[in-house]
């Protein structure tokens, strides 16, 4: 199964973990957190973008395998999701 993102082909075969984040910058430190947190905290940290991540490491290795797609506003992160999810549909 690929995925043609804006950013290239993505094998979604070999996902393993597959979740959005907010990426945010709090008092200088830049960190991946979950919308759901992000949307609790709005009112403290500043928002850089959206990520969608595919992470195709395997199991038990040391070696980390993402893709990173990034995005301006959460509704074009909710597009993306909802055109992959129908990869899975199945």
């Amino acid at each position: 199964m690929i995925y043609k993102s804006k950013d290239g082909d993505i094998d979604l075969s070999n996902i393993t973990r597959l979740y959005p984040a907010a990426v945010i910058d709090m008092y200088g430190e830049i960190a991946e957190m979950s919308l759901e947190w992000m949307e609790d905290n709005e009112d403290k940290v500043k928002l850089v973008h959206f990520v969608l991540v595919f992470d195709a490491t395997p199991h038990a290795s040391e070696e980390r395998i993402r893709t990173v797609l990034t995005f301006d506003t959460k509704d074009e992160l909710i597009e993306c999701m909802t055109e992959v999810s129908k990869f899975f549909d199945n």
